[in-house]
């Protein structure tokens, strides 16, 4: 939706990646902020931000930015899960309080521990937050302006949080066309592992097994859509995903040992030839499958 009065003054995306860079676009594009600016180590990143049109201007220093922000501008941290406590240590030296505060982590747990180290307690201006949208493709270069369009994002602000900030987060996020929902960190980390995490470990497992161990050159010759489909997540980025699993450990091993368990059932019922579990299987997850796809289309 477009505005007639920005939600946001200055946005400040510190990682200009395809999370960041998005939400830039699709803010500007909308009306939601009044400018945007881009901070990136990586000098190129900077310049081809400027260049698309991603931000109206770019640095490699939060520093050289700081003095400027006050109330009603926005910094949002779009970096690699296990680097955001890096980025909120120079946020806590460099930014004024009175300065809203978000992040894109997939991972809330380690965040809010990194919150809690570094303020002493989690401060009124942070509003933890994670959208649920992304690619298989990473970069400045990939940023798309209607990518978080009829897509949810989780906020999980705590008792601590400022109503004001909490408030111009959920319209800074429904500016771009997204659903702001929230929940607990726990429940966060827990649901995320068994629907995100847990595919992304499968998918890049699948992947490496048969790029690696098989032993076989060509195998990907016969691959057909089936597998493409389903293997198309294990080209997002690696450092990223590695961060999550590390980040999220505990409900990432909770969820995978739970899909171990029934996968070695479900072999047991291979090896047995036992039809019978075989089809409650499939029968049971075709189900599953359509009633998912059917609830994601009357959202639509």
């Amino acid at each position: 939706m477009t505005v007639s009065t920005p939600s946001v003054n200055k946005l400040v995306i510190i990682g200009i990646g395809l999370i960041g860079g998005s939400l830039a676009t699709g803010l500007k594009q909308r009306g939601g902020c009044r400018e945007v600016i881009g901070i990136a180590r990586n000098q190129q990143t900077c310049a081809d931000a400027v260049r698309l049109g991603v931000v109206d201007r770019a640095y490699d220093n939060l520093e050289a930015i700081a003095g400027e922000l006050t109330a009603g501008d926005v910094i949002f941290i779009s970096v690699p899960t296990l680097s955001v406590d890096l980025v909120l240590s120079q946020v806590r030296e460099l930014i004024s309080p009175d300065v809203t505060i978000t992040d894109g982590a997939s991972v809330k747990g380690s965040v809010q521990k990194a919150v809690e180290r570094i303020y002493g307690d989690v401060p009124a201006q942070f509003v933890p937050g994670h959208p649920i949208a992304g690619s298989e493709k990473s970069g400045v270069t990939a940023a798309n302006p209607d990518l978080y369009v009829n897509h949810r994002v989780i906020l999980t602000p705590s008792a601590e949080t400022g109503a004001a900030h909490l408030q111009r987060v959920t319209t800074m996020w429904q500016t771009v066309g997204a659903e702001v929902l929230e929940m607990s960190v726990a429940e966060h980390d827990d649901v995320l592992a068994a629907t995100s995490h847990l595919p992304h470990a499968i998918a890049y497992s699948l992947v490496d097994t048969l790029a690696q161990d098989i032993g076989n050159p060509n195998i990907f010759r016969y691959a057909a859509g089936g597998f493409r489909d389903f293997t198309r997540i294990a080209s997002s980025d690696p450092i990223m995903w590695h961060d999550i699993m590390r980040a999220n450990k505990d409900s990432v091993l909770t969820a995978l040992d739970l899909f171990i368990d029934n996968l070695m059932r479900l072999r047991s019922s291979i090896e047995s030839e036992d039809s019978d579990y075989l089809l409650e299987v499939f029968t049971r997850a075709k189900t599953a499958r359509d009633h998912f796809t059917n609830m994601l289309t009357k959202e639509s």
